[in-house]
């Protein structure tokens, strides 16, 4: 029998337990922070001033007293004086008025929690020796925050893949049909896209903003794809599957370009409004709530059409039989939400409630005579009260209860047990027996014996000891160097 010992001491002095939420934090104070404000870039107001954002930055944790002093604590002060362990935020912001560029301002936009042992600690980078001289068990893992005195953990989310076609079939009026999901995500906005075929075999898209179906044909002519060839070209040149399309697009002769295929739409998203609000409804509602994690500008349509034309062909080869309904449960549809993905979720909606105020309180000053001030219309409490009331009592964005929990300190076993729970955000009151199952392709990624009794059995998980994680990457940088390599860009083909 070979002994694992060795290997595993080696492996855990390598990588730490509760690595996984240090690292995901880092990089949402590193990466995702600057991303959200670019996604808002500014403010524009209805009285003449705009204030254009510029580089976030976050400082280490700090206090203020109680006579203005900015007193850098360690967490075990934070503990004892009942503190919330948070880290300053600043942002440079630049006023512009009457085209006039006003002078570059870093003002204090509000606190941010800060992880214990992330990059912006006191204890980061610290030794053993220096951290037992701060006050702080040398053999404490870190991951989890302070807010107001107490040790809150986020627990990690299970969640289905986005940005990926998921196969599945449904049973309506006790008929099956074959069904098409992608769970299209771009920033904190999420898109489920469906396709479906009845039992004609006609080929209906459902997305947001949309009431019911768009048949496929129409929506295709709609993103440009406007000749009867050009959409048998986006799907497949198999005769079985050709015919079912010929089929769909019998249906619709009467619809021949872009402009009859937008009036259509315009007329379900818009309906009883004048034909040129229709027209421009159903514009946007294409490019924004459509697959948007492809692109939400006019030129990103053809790849919306390819990529749904993508989507008919499974379902169709589906309905042939020639391929299986993917398995939801499968380890490889899954993803796996850590601190730094849920504070972005939490950051993006506080930092879109303050740019609201802000907005609000410059408005208010130019009606009043003032002159406005970018630090006096910056109310700091807005975006910190926000994050702090979400963390404290768990409640969170998208309508989610309990994923701020308070740390489990029985004993050091339970506080790394804590740190390294995954929960799925499946109804505990439903029988959901598959999701309950031990799946084998669970096999090295979640332990197979630690879950609890009861409702929450098979839901509330745990990794195994030796479970990596890997990361997503910046598809922005990804794309040139694949077009480089020879793969070949999307052109219209009519």
């Amino acid at each position: 029998m070979i002994d694992t010992k060795p290997v595993m001491r080696a492996f855990l002095k390598k990588r730490e337990l509760v690595r996984q939420h240090i690292d995901s934090f880092n990089d949402f104070v590193e990466n995702r922070l600057q991303q959200i404000v670019d996604e808002t870039k500014e403010i524009e107001t209805d009285v003449g001033v705009t204030v254009r954002f510029g580089k976030i930055e976050v400082e280490k944790a700090e206090v203020i007293e109680a006579d203005g002093a900015r007193n850098r604590i360690k967490p075990f002060e934070a503990r004892l004086r009942n503190l919330s362990y948070f880290s300053p935020i600043y942002l440079e912001m630049t006023p512009i008025k009457d085209d006039q560029e006003g002078e570059t301002e870093r003002v204090k936009i509000g606190m941010l929690p800060t992880m214990i042992k992330s990059k912006i600690c006191n204890l980061y980078g610290l030794t053993r020796e220096e951290l037992i001289e701060a006050g702080e068990d040398p053999l404490d893992p870190g991951g989890y925050f302070i807010v107001n005195g107490s040790e809150r953990a986020l627990v990690t989310i299970e969640d289905l893949a986005p940005n990926k076609i998921m196969l599945e079939r449904t049973e309506k009026y006790n008929r099956i049909t074959e069904v098409a999901k992608v769970f299209s995500k771009r920033g904190g906005f999420r898109a489920l896209v469906t396709v479906e075929r009845d039992k004609e075999g006609m080929i209906g898209v459902s997305f947001p903003s949309v009431p019911g179906n768009i048949p496929f044909v129409i929506l295709m002519r709609a993103l440009g794809v406007e000749t009867d060839q050009g959409i048998v070209n986006t799907i497949s040149d198999d005769p079985e599957i050709i015919q079912t399309i010929l089929e769909n697009l019998e249906e619709f002769l009467e619809v021949k370009s872009s402009a009859d295929a937008m009036e259509i739409i315009g007329k379900k998203v818009a309906a009883g409004q004048t034909r040129d609000y229709r027209l421009k409804r159903a514009e946007q509602v294409i490019d924004r709530y459509l697959l948007p994690h492809i692109g939400v500008e006019p030129e990103d349509r053809i790849r919306k059409a390819y990529y749904l034309g993508r989507m008919v062909l499974r379902v169709l080869e589906l309905a042939l039989g020639r391929r299986e309904p993917d398995d939801k449960d499968h380890y490889a549809n899954k993803r796996l939400r850590l601190a730094g993905d849920l504070m972005e979720d939490l950051f993006r909606v506080a930092f879109y409630n303050l740019t609201r105020d802000i907005k609000y309180q410059l408005e208010r000053a130019v009606v009043r005579g003032k002159e406005p001030s970018v630090q006096t219309a910056v109310r700091a409490d807005v975006l910190t009260e926000r994050i702090r009331h979400a963390l404290a009592t768990g409640n969170w964005v998208g309508g989610r209860a309990g994923v701020s929990q308070l740390l489990d300190r029985t004993n050091y076993i339970s506080v790394l047990s804590h740190l390294r729970r995954a929960v799925s955000p499946l109804s505990r009151s439903q029988p959901h027996f598959e999701a309950r199952d031990l799946h084998p392709t669970q096999w090295g990624k979640i332990c197979p014996s630690e879950t609890p009794e009861g409702p929450n059995c098979g839901l509330v998980k745990n990794l195994a000891l030796a479970c990596e994680f890997s990361t997503g990457y910046d598809e922005t940088l990804l794309l040139p160097k694949l077009y480089e390599l020879g793969v070949k860009k999307i052109q219209k083909t009519g």
